[in-house]
């Protein structure tokens, strides 16, 4: 099993990186959202620089805010620095477009994104027109990379496909090198996730072996022994992760007319009524400016123990590193929580120190 980090792209945290690889972290992914911290590539950049081991990529980087070539430039940019030490997650985007009033890349053009950015990473030539081109505008484009300077794509970068979805993980299966995907309590299973993997692998033809990469993101709590699952400190810690769940289900719910979930009903009037403080044309940016960093007022007051064991993987160590080897025993080869506190210089490596030595 890998242990991974995801953090919030920050310019002004390069040493958390080194702080990871010292405390034995596979890898820290940085999230891409462009209208809330720094650029992730310029953090990715900085960051293998400073670095000699960890593995880095985007966590993931945005389909409607980049078009493929440039994903595809700034990853074969980043693997000249740190050769053979970075991939590429990629998926249709939640906070970096919502927070524009923008819902996600919808499944058919996610489809074509992934088509055309496998095949530049391959270094093949690829049928492209970007979004909104005029009918015919379609041509054949290619990494034109000349005398090995500049970029590379050698050694080859992973292409990891960020997928919540049924239908989503069938294209991981049918154009990545690996999914990224939520475990339970709010996602599925591993056996499962691979399942559909394999399906949309089968539809295009491939075949999925053991080299298929599984990385769930979770959040993780740690908890010291008779802690409750709420205490001041564990909100301190996750408070932000939990609503961030509870932001991405506002969207949803409002986007598509629906319910809410049943573990967040409780809480969801509370919470309704403390986005409708502000005007209706403003409310994406009060739903997600304080995404994984930061709580609104009154938000902790809606967090309790049920709330944190429905949005994370929650134990003593004892109990987290048996359920971190079901998971593994399912199918799951990395394990990647997400911080945006900073808490996570702490964090990290008590859950160094106490479940990953031992695991």
């Amino acid at each position: 099993m890998r242990f991974s980090i995801c953090v919030m792209a920050d310019v002004d945290e390069i040493g958390f990186f080194s702080h990871a690889e010292s405390l034995g972290y596979d890898s820290v992914w940085v999230t891409d959202s462009q209208m809330l911290f720094s650029d992730c590539y310029a953090v990715l950049a900085l960051a293998a620089q400073q670095t000699r081991r960890i593995r880095l990529g985007p966590g993931v980087a945005i389909c409607g805010t980049r078009i493929p070539p440039v994903h595809v430039a700034a990853m074969a940019t980043l693997n000249r620095i740190a050769p053979g030490r970075v991939h590429l997650g990629v998926g249709t985007g939640n906070t970096a477009t919502r927070s524009m009033g923008q819902p996600p890349m919808r499944i058919a053009g996610y489809d074509d994104y992934l088509r055309v950015l496998r095949g530049l990473l391959l270094g093949d030539a690829v049928e492209y027109a970007p979004h909104g081109a005029r009918p015919g505008a379609t041509r054949p484009i290619k990494m034109l990379i000349r005398e090995k300077k500049y970029m590379s794509l050698e050694p080859r970068i992973p292409l990891y496909v960020s997928a919540f979805g049924h239908r989503a993980m069938e294209l991981a299966g049918e154009h990545g090198d690996g999914v990224v995907f939520a475990i339970p309590p709010r996602g599925i299973a591993p056996a499962e996730a691979l399942g559909h993997c394999r399906a949309g692998a089968a539809r295009a033809g491939r075949t999925l072996d053991e080299r298929f990469h599984t990385c769930a993101l979770t959040n993780i709590v740690l908890l010291d022994p008779g802690e409750p699952a709420d205490s001041e400190r564990v909100i301190r810690t996750v408070g932000p992760n939990v609503m961030a769940s509870v932001y991405y289900f506002y969207d949803r719910v409002h986007e598509r007319g629906m319910d809410p979930p049943p573990f967040l009903r409780r809480i969801w009037s509370r919470y309704c009524a403390l986005v409708e403080e502000v005007p209706r044309e403003h409310r994406h940016f009060r739903t997600h400016e304080g995404h994984y960093t930061y709580l609104h007022p009154g938000e902790a007051e809606l967090i309790d123990a049920e709330l944190v064991r429905a949005t994370c993987l929650v134990g003593e160590a004892d109990e987290l590193i048996e359920r971190i080897r079901d998971l593994e025993r399912g199918g799951l080869r990395e394990l990647m929580f997400a911080t945006g506190v900073d808490e996570k210089w702490r964090f990290s490596r008590e859950l160094a120190r106490r479940v990953m030595e031992r695991y």
